[in-house]
Parts: structure tokens; sequence; C-alpha cells
């Protein structure tokens, strides 16, 4: 019968490039390797080496047994470090990057869970509305919302999202309610974004697809503050649904425009590279997978 201890045996001879090398590398006497490739070679009826005193070369034979068997050890031993990786308990730091908003109501949550399943680890959260260079950063995962850029980045996504246009009650008491899309020219609006200068939405709406112009005196590139600006009274704005419907919940802002959202855009988490990623990754990303993709399709 076949042993594979002898191919294992076989291979490293030829890796090697001598018996005597090979049995270092195996911790095993050199009698003990020269048996196993002789019994190897009897068992598959062929002669896989030429053995001299001075060289050992592989025989037609031997080099393609060695190409093929080598390619299934290496799929053996590569199924061996998956299993060891599922069975082994995720420890170490991981370092994530989230939008604000987004990464304060949702992402959190889903951290403090993993924390308290996982003991052996640490989470870094850096909660911006930049977006970082993962690589250069030392970023292990990035959660971001809307169209995708980077190409390089491997992404999967946890589901859909739009804005709502909401404005508080005292600014639309002052300022009356908008109609069409056509009247926020009139109106005062908070601006997601650099600057108040050249701002332009884009809406879809029963007649489709529409863009307005807006202006207004707060901009912000961080949610955050467009949220506490919207609060404030100073004007309509467009905010994630996620973290909108909360707040007109509680009677904090209103919808305007009801029949009309922004184009809906993706929520993924991005990594480096899908090789050799770590088991604590995959973890996280399973785990924030199951809660975020969850509230985020049913919000």
């Amino acid at each position: 019968m076949l042993d594979l201890n002898d191919i294992v045996v076989f291979a490293r001879v030829v890796e090697a490039g001598s018996f005597t090398a090979a049995a270092r590398l195996l911790a095993m006497p050199k009698t003990t390797v020269s048996r196993r490739v002789a019994a190897l070679e009897r068992e598959v009826g062929v002669r896989l080496l030429q053995r001299t005193t001075r060289s050992l070369n592989m025989t037609d034979a031997g080099r393609l047994y060695y190409e093929q068997s080598s390619q299934a050890l290496r799929t053996i031993e590569e199924a061996n470090l998956r299993l060891a990786e599922t069975r082994a308990e995720p420890s170490g730091t991981i370092r994530i990057s989230a939008p604000v908003g987004f990464g304060g109501h949702f992402l959190t949550p889903a951290v403090v869970d993993f924390l308290k399943m996982y003991p052996k680890t640490k989470v870094e959260l850096r909660l911006t509305d930049d977006r970082l260079n993962l690589v250069e950063d030392g970023i292990d995962l990035a959660f971001r919302t809307g169209v995708l850029q980077d190409s390089t980045l491997i992404a999967r996504k946890l589901g859909s999202t739009h804005r709502l246009l909401c404005a508080s009650p005292d600014y639309l008491a002052r300022h009356g309610v908008p109609e069409e899309p056509v009247d926020l020219a009139r109106h005062q609006c908070v601006v997601a974004g650099p600057s108040t200068s050249g701002a332009h939405w884009v809406l879809d709406g029963p007649r489709g697809q529409e863009t307005v112009a807006v202006a207004g005196r707060f901009a912000a590139n961080e949610m955050q503050a467009v949220i506490a600006a919207t609060l404030a009274g100073f004007g309509i704005a467009q905010l994630p649904h996620v973290l909108a419907e909360g707040l007109i919940n509680e009677g904090r802002l209103r919808r305007v425009l009801k029949e009309h959202t922004t184009p809906a855009g993706g929520l993924h988490v991005l990594y480096p590279s899908s090789r050799h990623l770590s088991p604590l990754v995959k973890a996280f990303i399973e785990l924030a997978a199951e809660r975020i993709s969850s509230q985020v399709n049913t919000a």
C-alpha cells in the first residue's frame, strides 16, 4: 500500500539535493530516508532517482512524479494550515477605519461584542470621514459607503444606503417646507462636503433623477457636524437614513420631500488582500457582516 510519508521523504530528498541533507531536514537517519525512497520505488514500480557516489538525479519518471506529488503535498499542507486557522482562537490587534456617524452608531456595538467574544483581542478604531490609505496607514479593515474608488482593495458588500432630506422643526417653521426639489434653491442647506460653494444634490424621485444646485451657511466633511448644524436649525441636509430615522422618530428632525432620496450607494467592508487573511480579521468581518448588514438593510 502506498505510504504518504514515503512520498514526503522523496520530495524532501529532491528539494534538499541529497539523502544526507534530507535526513537532516527530516531529523531521521540517512538509512531510513534511503529505505523509504526505495519502498516508494517498489510500490510505484519504477526508479525515481539515479544514485551515484557523487550525484543524485531524477529520472524522467521521477521528475514527473515529483511535479505531480509535490502539488498534492502543497494542497494538503494548505488544508492543514486552513484547518489550524479555523481552530485557533483569534488574538492580537485589529485596526479598523470607519465614517464617524456610521462607526459610532453601528460599528461600535459590533466592536464591543467582538471584544467580549474574544478576550485575547484588541481593537483600534479610527473614526474619520476621510478616506485613509489602508496600506500606508496600517489599517486592516475599512468600512465605506457610496461609490468605491480603491480598485486594488478587496471589497465585501454588506448592504445599501441612501440619504434622506431632513430639517429641524424650528427651521421649517421659520422658512417653510419645500414641495419640489427646485424649491431647495431658496432654502438654506447644510452641505456634507468641503464647501458651500458650487454644491449640487442628485435626487431620485417620481420624475426620475434630478440635480439641483444648493447653497447655505455651513458645510462640513464630517457627518456628526452636519447633523449638529441641522439640529441647530441651520437648514436642510442630506442625512444617511440609518442615522436620520432615529432623529425623525424622536421628533428632533422632520423629513422633507418624502418622495425623494439620494441614489442608493453600497456599504462595504474593504481590506488589502484576501490572501493570508488572519483568523482575527476573518472573525471580525463575519461578525460585522452579520450584525451590521441586518441593521442597515432593515433600517
